[in-house]
């Protein structure tokens, strides 16, 4: 049961009580689950989801509705008790333990980040390193040099000033990172004892975080990555206890946080905006990150599609965790999160039709090397995404001829829905 009020001239949904949502116990294997049949949803339309996301190199693949699981599937060698990492997924817990830093007083994300960690964690002059506050690493915009090459580089010599903090937006790693340090200079404990204390042990999940290069990833298994989406859920409270009383700070950081990229919020990112931009990128596009899922969605992407997606007007939670889904890779994949979420809107019975089934149109294109242009050959225009082999997104297709002069020649992939088609620019 929710409630809304209006706080400091915010709206903000408050959980009254955990009564409506299911809380696994803290130890054990114990889970209480759902029937699909109880949603209405068709058998064979779940296992024909199901089989779709194992076949796009997935290790596991759950949905949770009020709490309780609807499906859990592991494909290969992996199992319930299996880790994995989370890769930039885990940016969403850091975010949460920033803000129970804050309220605990031990920190205050207005202030210069250097307050926490020390000076000289950038190479920038001391009047700029100042300016950088513990906000900016959140929102990605501290404005440090993020065309160096190793975005991942946290010496000081791989962050210099390129642009007044808060004036640009860039998914810059390095930044983030340094929050791990920001966190433990605020509490005079290691990150993972903050981690462990204030947030694991109080819900139950397993793993930690370990550095791998430069970056500190979080491993766990599926069902701890599950139990932190049910406490994004509600609210940061877990059945009776609430980690995060800060619910200005919450609100904050699963809404737009700044005007540069409006589907970012506090290192989660957020569906249902008018514009989005992506990592490894300089561009905005207009529409939502996952335009065939609920605009309420809120989601920690990582990459090769490690996702944690609630949905809070449907009290759902899905999550998956694998590799590379069909190849196409990159930093923050959004493809096969949106298709999951189209499918699972469409896992409903539907009545016995007794007229002809519908007709569909599947949108295939062509490389048109006169006109230097990709072409869709279906009279429907669909929004499709352009990408290059290492999966990273190069342009979002919204017109049946979409020039591409300014690309260099080579294997391109055109992603529509679950239909990709492979274009070569010469």
């Amino acid at each position: 049961m929710k409630k809304w009020i209006v706080l400091l001239g915010l709206v903000v949904q408050t959980a009254l009580s955990a009564q409506s949502l299911y809380f696994p116990p803290l130890t054990g294997n114990t889970w209480e689950s759902m029937s699909p049949a109880q949603l209405n949803w068709c058998p064979d339309s779940l296992a024909a989801l199901v089989d779709y996301v194992g076949s796009n190199n997935s290790m596991a693949f759950l949905i949770l509705k009020d709490g309780k699981m609807v499906s859990e599937n592991y494909y290969g060698t992996f199992t319930a008790d299996s880790l994995w990492y989370w890769a930039s997924a885990g940016k969403a817990v850091t975010a949460f333990l920033v803000g129970q830093a804050q309220q605990e007083g031990l920190l205050d994300i207005q202030q210069a980040s250097s307050l926490y960690q020390g000076s000289g964690w950038t190479s920038c002059t001391p009047e700029q390193e100042q300016e950088i506050t513990v906000w900016h690493q959140l929102t990605m915009t501290t404005g440090l040099d993020y065309t160096l090459g190793d975005y991942d580089c946290t010496d000081p010599s791989c962050l210099p000033y390129l642009n007044p903090p808060g004036t640009y937006w860039y998914y810059h790693n390095a930044p983030y990172t340094r929050l791990d340090a920001v966190i433990e200079g605020a509490s005079n404990l290691s990150f993972n004892q903050f981690y462990n204390t204030r947030l694991r042990s109080r819900i139950g999940m397993n793993g930690l975080f370990l550095m791998s290069g430069s970056n500190n990833v979080n491993f766990s298994n599926a069902r701890s990555m599950a139990r932190f989406g049910l406490l994004m859920l509600n609210r940061g409270i877990w059945a009776s206890d609430t980690l995060m009383s800060d619910q200005v700070y919450f609100n904050q950081m699963i809404n737009t946080s700044q005007d540069l990229n409006h589907s970012y919020g506090y290192l989660w990112w957020l569906n249902g905006k008018d514009s989005f931009r992506y990592p490894d990128t300089e561009l905005t596009f207009q529409g939502s990150i996952m335009p065939d899922a609920p605009d309420d969605l809120y989601a920690a992407l990582g990459k090769n599609g490690q996702y944690l997606m609630v949905v809070p007007s449907q009290n759902l939670i899905v999550l998956r965790m694998g590799n590379p889904p069909n190849g196409l890779g990159g930093l923050v994949p959004t493809v096969l999160a949106n298709e999951i979420m189209k499918r699972i809107g469409r896992l409903e019975c539907q009545p016995t039709q007794t007229g002809p089934p519908p007709v569909t149109t599947h949108l295939q294109f062509r490389y048109d090397s006169d006109s230097r242009s990709i072409q869709s050959l279906s009279n429907a225009v669909n929004s499709a995404h352009l990408f290059d082999t290492s999966g990273r997104l190069i342009q979002i297709l919204t017109e049946k001829s979409t020039p591409v002069g300014h690309l260099s020649p080579g294997v391109y992939i055109v992603q529509s829905g679950h239909i990709s088609n492979k274009i070569v620019i010469r």
